[in-house]
């Protein structure tokens, strides 16, 4: 069927521009209608080519005015009356990408031919096209948002001398081709040594990048490299500017008698902090008394930064920048200057501390009866670790116990409570992960020289429990307040990623109950609790996690799946996170500051959702450093393992092989198709099996084997592994056929 298009080559008169506009929304709008270019148009419009200069102009108007949205480049579409999404663009090394939606929601695929130039990080806005019976969804990008300042790291190789031209063996799957220097562009770069290049034309079809050397990080294997790296690929802000540190020069260092005077005093209470060993900031201590009737009372005092830290000053702007901490093995980059996340603001044994204070009466089915909040003043009676709480409550271990003997009471309460707090959360359906988390062992220079598996023990659980008490009841508070606030929301899984894991987990002798559309957290928890102590635990677990959504900031209250509850935010931790030093501003304000004007309200309402979106990508842009930089000193370890076997499960299976993670070492291998040399395997995509063609062997998830380390590929974070007893094979630099990096285990960020 043809589709009547308007023409724009008869007389006009004075609304020549108006109805100019007119026509062009009316055939974008149209049926039928695609994304057209500049020449298109004017050919569908038969726009006379004494009009044409105005029709640009036109046609520029609307687009600044955002009637009209660019789409690759080159062609149009209304921007209005079609469904459009903004998120960060994941470009594939084979050319086409997925973009992860700003305000949740499945990946978008883009592809190749929409790509374009731009690069991995990119945030754009897309034209959802809804394509199939299944509702898979393309996407057509309308407009580049925001460009990655992200930087891509390698190692350069000089091809003509100090001022090249070379090429930059990257450590990203995205550059395999290599990046190319030309003469001039080499900057700094000398042969051999680690550097960060800018890209200045991506890759295209059967060209490698192009780039230009910003900096030089280092020898490979020189100490710190592997952080400096990190910190320029994923844009991390070390140094505080100038104008951060003249703010805080006179902050005192200790609470004086003025900010003390107005504060409930808590100073005699035996309140204590409980964290990791190597724990680097102290924002939260507890406190359990018994209450009436066999009730508990449970104070959660956080540090009060929002006292020190006011809205709009150069040091709010700069945390608002960062995010949050991000923590690297054996150092971290913090929010806050140390100043203050190491000093005022830290909650240390034996000083004064000001802190804002959730006071809670929980009953004996774990329910929060009563609660008030409080301005308050503490002095942290013990700086508690985990380890030493466990060996208290645990194993009742006598040197411990005696050195905290006045505290080794409220411990036991602690506990009692915690088993409280526990069980009414599990009733409501509330899903725990309990799983191992691998540490790193480091020797002083930084380098690794092992890894272990932590567990968590009742010392975790019970500041867990405590702190999710504390964060639920500032949340329906402030909600019940009805102001403007920021929630922390984890939307339910995608029906289709849920399906996945239902087949995997079927043939172990597991299952979830349809309809996917509609399942609750409790199905998940109940599969949790069947899976406790069982072999492939974790391996299930892990792909439990898999299928759910990833938890974010909204400025809208909705649903913490993982947590079973309807309303919950992040309070407890504003030396670390943006969002909880948000939160206690909003807090101060309702409780102290009477009824919000409207103009306060419109403020808060334009600020919250920028902020929700900038702090959830700052949230997962640590996390990915935090993971790769994990998974570097994890490939400097396994480098000098080559030739050594490990016990391991086969925790993924591709037509090309199947990776394999290590028991001990939270370290995962590729075996290749190739190297299984007693058969011929074929991959059964609806099973997911390697399977045997002779002798009818099968390679399935979660199957025990053991595995060779062959080969370590630095610079793509990929492992590659044989079956111990098989011929070792001599790899020719073939590509990893999709492969992954070696990857830690992890806990998800509630």
């Amino acid at each position: 069927m043809l589709v009547s298009r308007p023409c724009l080559g008869v007389e006009m008169g004075g609304k020549a521009a108006g109805e100019m506009r007119e026509a062009i929304l009316g055939l974008m709008r149209g049926p039928g209608y695609g994304p057209a270019t500049l020449r298109d148009l004017i050919r569908q419009l038969r726009v006379p080519r004494e009009r044409r200069n105005e029709f640009k102009r036109v046609l520029r108007e609307m687009l600044s005015e955002e009637e009209v949205a660019r789409v690759d480049r080159k062609r149009y579409a209304a921007a209005t009356g079609v469904e459009t999404v903004t998120g960060r663009l994941q470009r594939n090394p084979r050319g086409f990408g997925f973009v992860t939606p700003d305000r949740g929601g499945r990946d978008i695929f883009v592809p190749a031919r929409g790509i374009g130039d731009l690069m991995d990080g990119d945030r754009v806005a897309l034209r959802v096209v809804r394509e199939g019976a299944e509702g898979r969804t393309r996407g057509e990008v309308l407009r580049v948002l925001e460009r990655s300042r992200r930087r891509v790291v390698g190692i350069y190789r000089s091809r003509g001398g100090a001022r090249g031209p070379g090429t930059v063996e990257a450590f990203d799957r995205l550059f395999e081709a290599g990046i190319l220097v030309p003469e001039g562009a080499a900057g700094p770069a000398e042969d051999g040594m680690v550097v960060g290049v800018e890209i200045t034309r991506p890759p295209g079809e059967g060209r490698p990048a192009t780039g230009r050397v910003v900096e030089r990080l280092g020898h490979p294997d020189g100490p710190g490299t592997d952080l400096r790296a990190i910190v320029l690929k994923y844009d991390l802000r070390e140094e505080f500017p100038a104008d951060v540190l003249d703010q805080i020069e006179p902050i005192p260092d200790r609470v004086t008698a003025g900010e003390s005077a107005s504060r409930e005093d808590f100073r005699e209470l035996p309140i204590v902090t409980i964290d990791g060993e190597t724990a680097m900031d102290f924002d939260d201590a507890v406190c359990v008394r018994r209450a009436e009737r066999g009730a508990y009372e449970l104070q959660v005092h956080i540090a009060d930064v929002a006292h020190y830290v006011a809205a709009g000053t150069p040091l709010d702007r700069e945390a608002y920048e960062r995010g949050t901490s991000v923590y690297f093995p054996g150092t971290a980059i913090p929010m806050l200057p140390h100043k203050l996340s190491g000093g005022i603001c830290s909650l240390k044994p034996g000083v004064d501390r000001l802190v804002q204070s959730c006071l809670m009466t929980i009953d004996r089915g774990g329910e929060v009866a009563s609660y008030r909040f409080a301005q308050g003043i503490i002095r942290s009676a013990a700086r508690m670790t985990y380890t030493d709480v466990a060996k208290i409550l645990v194993d009742r271990d006598p040197g411990v116990s005696e050195r905290h003997r006045a505290l080794v009471p409220t411990f036991r309460l602690m506990e009692e409570l915690c088993g409280v707090l526990n069980e009414r959360r599990r009733r409501r359906g509330s899903i725990d992960f309990d799983l191992p988390e691998p540490e790193l062992i480091l020797a002083a220079t930084g380098e690794m020289t092992g890894i272990v598996a932590l567990q968590r023990n009742v010392a975790h659980r019970l500041i867990e429990e405590f702190m999710l008490a504390a964060n639920e009841t500032v949340a329906r508070h402030l909600f019940k307040a009805r102001v403007p606030s920021m929630y922390r929301i984890h939307e339910r899984p995608d029906p289709k990623r849920v399906a996945d894991f239902d087949r995997v987990a079927q043939a172990f002798g597991y299952g979830l109950p349809p309809p996917f559309e509609s399942i609750e957290p409790a199905a998940f928890q109940a599969m949790t609790a069947e899976l406790k102590g069982k072999p492939e635990e974790r391996f299930l677990s892990r792909l439990m996690l898999r299928a759910m959504k990833q938890a974010r900031y909204s400025e809208a209250r909705d649903i913490h799946f993982g947590l079973a509850t309807s309303c919950y935010t992040h309070f407890t931790s504003p030396i670390r996170r943006y969002p909880d030093l948000v939160v206690h501003r909003i807090l101060k304000r309702v409780l102290h500051g009477g009824p919000m004007s409207p103009g306060e309200r419109r403020s808060l309402e334009a600020f919250l959702p920028e902020a929700a979106l900038h702090a959830s990508r700052m949230e997962r842009n640590a996390d990915a450093a935090e993971n790769e930089m994990i998974a570097w000193k994890q490939m400097a370890f396994m480098s000098d393992r080559l030739g050594e076997e490990f016990e391991a499960f086969i925790v993924a299976v591709h037509p090309y092989g199947f990776f394999a993670e290590l028991d001990d070492l939270f370290v995962d291998g590729l075996v290749r198709h190739e190297t299984l040399a007693d058969d011929r395997y074929r991959f059964h995509e609806r099973k997911q099996i390697l399977k045997g063609e002779r002798h009818g062997r099968v390679f399935k998830l979660g199957d025990r084997v053991r595995v060779r380390v062959d080969r370590v590929n630095r610079f793509l974070l990929q492992i590659d592994f044989s079956l111990a007893g098989q011929p070792s094979p001599a790899h020719r630099g073939r590509k990893a056929g999709g492969g992954r990096r070696a990857s830690g285990g992890g806990r998800p960020r509630r």
